[in-house]
């Protein structure tokens, strides 16, 4: 048999490390709040053991989105258990949480990221809020809003014009960009090009004149 020391101390200290990533009073909340879910006390043991079998997890799944996972196994081998995991994991994706959120069944099955199983749940939690029909208990901080904003084609052709005037262009301008570095910009317009554009010629004026004073050419 081959000596494998020395990758067993690589993942030794690996494990050591995620292990110290751990947040007890988290996983204290976590646990609250599952209970506050499923509405009755969890089994006696450890964090970690009364998630591995994955039934309490599915059990939760049920409640926030009744009938998402169809079967439960209560009974079998661990192949059995691990298929509640991929089935609770499978389950949060369509609830909501992020595929990079969702730990590895071997995670919690094997105990090799905790942190990541801790960071799914809190995720889950968070994706409660995507759904108007849950009344609560909530996980977690309520995630930021989009704020997005739509602008006419109009407006957007004339940021366009502002900014390839910006960087350069051969119609009026004859420099052909911004140089940084430099102790003195000059930014030489031609004056019949203000005199045939003055509404663009305003906006381009009050965008540049936070950059360089213009010098215009006689």
């Amino acid at each position: 048999m081959a000596y494998r020391g020395p990758s067993y101390g690589l993942s030794a200290q690996i494990a050591n490390k995620i292990a110290a990533k751990r947040d007890k009073q988290l996983e204290a909340e976590v646990l609250e709040w599952i209970q506050e879910i499923l509405g009755e006390p969890l089994p006696n043991g450890s964090y970690e053991e009364i998630l591995k079998d994955g039934i309490i997890l599915c059990k939760v799944m049920n409640q926030l989105s009744p009938g998402i996972i169809k079967k439960i196994n209560t009974t079998g081998g661990q192949f059995k258990m691990m298929e509640n995991i991929n089935k609770f994991q499978e389950a949060a994706k369509k609830y909501g949480v992020t595929e990079i959120d969702v730990f590895q069944t071997v995670d919690l099955w094997e105990r090799r990221n905790i942190p990541q199983v801790t960071q799914c749940i809190m995720s889950l939690g968070r994706a409660c809020y995507l759904h108007p029909e849950f009344p609560g208990p909530f996980l977690g901080p309520k995630p930021a809003e989009k704020n997005e904003r739509e602008f006419t084609e109009e407006q957007l052709r004339a940021g366009e014009t502002i900014i390839n005037l910006q960087y350069g262009t051969n119609k009026g301008a004859n420099q052909s960009g911004i140089n940084f570095g430099n102790t003195r910009h000059i930014f030489e317009v031609d004056s019949l090009w203000w005199l045939e554009n003055p509404t663009l010629g305003v906006n381009v004026w009050n965008c540049l004149n936070t950059i360089q004073k213009p010098t215009f050419m006689q």
